[in-house]
């Protein structure tokens, strides 16, 4: 992986975090991060211009469509597992067997979120050797990614943003392995439960 892959990675691994006090607070942090660590200018130009947007919503506005984004919908959800199984009972298990994979890679997260948040992932990726394991995970990422992209609106300044990781650093998964991976995906049957979801 290029350093200006990495840059990337960390880079959207922060602005996919929640936008609380300190995303805007880090916004100049970023900034210069991005003029150090990426010497393409087209890349510098592409990923300053495609945040921007964010920042310029400010907080209260941005915090809702972050929720609106990702939090109430699968297809557009920020953890890989739910792009690869959906509701299927194999998240358990998917989620124990990359835990064992941060933690054989010698890694530690110390994070609120489950192993599969995507932000966090993104971090490792940039720093992770290149082992099979990890080459693997890039795919995954790539898969769930590229679906993310497909099932958000154009017009959600999140797309811009997350479109760069695209477009930069993960290649588009083929027909097939599209095919296969969705496969593996269970839909939640809300038609069955007993009980009401929600309550007055």
């Amino acid at each position: 992986m290029t350093n200006e892959s990495a840059a990337l990675l960390v880079t959207m691994s922060r602005i996919l975090e929640y936008p609380n006090d300190e995303f805007f607070e880090e916004q100049s942090v970023i900034q210069e991060f991005i003029n150090e660590n990426i010497a393409s200018e087209t890349i510098q130009k592409d990923l300053l211009e495609g945040i921007q947007p964010l920042y310029e919503m400010g907080r209260k506005n941005l915090q809702e469509l972050y929720v609106e984004t990702f939090d109430y919908k699968e297809q557009t959800s920020l953890y890989l597992t739910a792009h690869e199984l959906g509701d299927s009972r194999k998240r358990g298990a998917a989620l124990v067997k990359l835990q064992k994979l941060i933690c054989e890679g010698g890694f530690e997260y110390e994070g609120r979120e489950l192993a599969d948040y995507i932000p966090m992932l993104l971090e490792l990726l940039a720093v992770a050797p290149e082992e099979e394991n990890f080459i693997r995970l890039s795919r995954r990422l790539a898969f769930a990614i590229h679906r993310l992209l497909n099932n958000l609106s154009s017009g959600n300044p999140y797309y811009k943003a997350i479109d760069l990781l695209m477009r930069f650093v993960f290649q588009a998964p083929g027909k097939e392995e599209i095919a296969l991976l969705e496969n593996e995906r269970e839909e939640a049957d809300w038609e069955e439960l007993p009980y009401p979801m929600m309550y007055q």
